[in-house]
């Protein structure tokens, strides 16, 4: 796995945001990936997340497997924060999916450790019985 950040900023604003924002959220004190500077948003162009009335890119998330697919992605407005926890789960179950060349699949809420399902006809209108996860609407 590898974690990239991407941003319209300069690598001084890498460093002002790494110096007096990241250094008080991320314990070791060492940047936990690589920041890259994307002047004038040709990455952010390439996934549709530049918007160039702002000259920003829109927060996003790509998840993109070994081969160069994108397996998921997430965009946000700027007002709303991500999900870090969220983000690691689905990396971990989409490496298993591919670990099991698609012998496994994992629904909804999956942790690694728990159980997970075999696709197959068996399965069609069956995931219930296999697994149950609490709603917040139940």
């Amino acid at each position: 796995m590898e974690v990239l950040s991407v941003s319209v900023d300069s690598m001084f604003v890498h460093k002002m945001w790494v110096d007096y924002e990241l250094s008080k959220m991320v314990t070791s004190g060492a940047i936990p990936f690589p920041m890259i500077s994307d002047a004038g948003g040709k990455v952010g162009q390439v996934y549709g997340v530049y918007d160039p009335e702002g000259g920003v890119d829109v927060r996003g998330r790509f998840l993109i497997d070994p081969d160069g697919i994108i397996q998921g992605y997430e965009v946000l407005a700027p007002p709303v924060g991500r999900n870090v926890a969220e983000t690691l789960r689905q990396l971990q179950a989409f490496q298993l999916v591919r670990e099991s060349k698609g012998a496994k699949a994992t629904p909804s809420g999956w942790r690694p450790g728990k159980d997970v399902l075999s696709p197959g006809e068996d399965l069609v209108g069956n995931v219930w019985k296999a697994w149950r996860v609490p709603m917040a609407f139940d």
